[in-house]
C-alpha cells in the first residue's frame, strides 16, 4: 500500500499508541471551532443570563477547559500532555442564530494539541446544550473542526482565521 500510513496502526493493523519518545519538544498550538444553533429566543435568554441552570457561557467555558485537560482519558490513543494554555471564546451570533465556540490550546511537547482543542469545543457545545435544553431541545451542535495548527513535523496548517 502506497501513500500516507496511519500512524495509530501497527504492521498487523492493530491499534497502538505512537512512540513520540525521540521527537523534539517544540511549541504546539491548535485552534478548533464549532457551533450550537438555536432559536433566537433561546439565544436571547443566554445573552440575558436568564437560564435557570445559571450562566451558560461561564459553565461551558469551565467544562471545555476541563475536557481539554482530560482528552487522553477519553480518546484512547492520545498522549497525556502538559497544557500551557486553554482558552475558550464564545460569540453570540445572530446570523445562526446561536453560539460559536473557539478553543485555543497550547503546549510545548512532542505531539500536537489538535484533539485537546477539538475536545474543548465539543464539550463546551454539549454544555451549552445541557444548560439550555429546558427551554429548547431542538438545538443543533455542529461544524466542529480544526481551524489552525502550528508547530511539529507536519508544519503549520491554517484552514480559517
Amino acid at each position: 500500500m502506497n501513500g500516507p500510513k496511519l500512524t495509530h496502526l501497527d504492521d498487523q493493523g492493530r491499534a497502538r499508541m505512537v512512540d513520540i519518545g525521540d521527537k523534539p519538544d517544540t511549541e504546539r498550538l491548535a485552534v478548533a471551532r464549532g457551533q450550537v444553533r438555536m432559536r433566537q429566543e433561546t439565544l436571547e435568554l443566554i445573552r440575558a443570563g436568564q437560564m435557570k441552570k445559571g450562566d451558560v457561557l461561564t459553565v461551558s467555558q469551565v467544562a471545555g477547559i476541563s475536557a481539554a485537560k482530560r482528552t487522553s482519558e477519553l480518546i484512547p490513543l492520545c498522549h497525556p500532555l502538559p497544557l500551557s494554555k486553554i482558552e475558550l471564546d464564545f460569540e453570540l451570533d445572530e446570523s445562526l442564530p446561536g453560539v460559536v465556540i473557539t478553543a485555543t490550546v497550547k503546549t510545548t511537547g512532542k505531539t500536537g494539541v489538535e484533539m485537546e482543542a477539538l475536545m474543548a469545543v465539543s464539550t463546551a457545545a454539549l454544555t451549552v446544550y445541557d444548560m439550555a435544553k429546558a427551554v429548547e431541545k431542538t438545538m443543533v451542535i455542529g461544524n466542529i473542526r480544526l481551524v489552525e495548527k502550528r508547530g511539529g513535523q507536519g508544519g503549520d496548517v491554517v484552514l480559517e482565521k
